[in-house]
């Protein structure tokens, strides 16, 4: 269900490095919720998830201003809506007061996919032009 493709690359190696990781441990959670495993077992997949997109976030929002992104304001909104949805998702998990499902997981794959095609390689060429790798 997550599955990388070149297509997703923004051509500067660390933030590729980190939305492969992302797109990993979001498989990793499909594949956990397929084969059935426990809710622990998939709170603690959810909870590097979270994680890990936290620190990737904050990894962006740190070239973007270190580099004067003028669509900078925009582009942390987006994070801070996701990050917001997912942690709320998370707290009803952890109390019992939703699922895991197959359409929480395609919302995190069409927000993924969508934000990185998007807004994240309209930043691309910015921070490439300040010789950011």
């Amino acid at each position: 269900m997550f599955e990388w493709h070149n297509e997703f690359s923004v051509q500067i190696g660390s933030v590729d490095a980190q939305h492969k990781t992302l797109f990993a441990i979001a498989n990793e959670l499909y594949t956990a919720m397929m084969a059935g495993h426990s809710k622990l077992v998939m709170a603690r997949i959810l909870d590097r998830l979270v994680q890990y997109t936290k620190v990737h976030f904050a990894h962006e929002e740190r070239l973007m201003r270190q580099h004067h992104y003028p669509e900078f304001a925009a582009h942390k909104a987006e994070h801070d809506a996701l990050t917001a949805k997912v942690l709320k998702f998370q707290a009803d998990f952890q109390e019992g007061q939703v699922a895991m499902s197959v359409q929480l997981l395609q919302f995190l794959r069409t927000w993924l996919e969508t934000h990185i095609k998007g807004s994240d390689q309209k930043y691309s060429p910015f921070l490439r032009a300040k010789a950011v790798a």
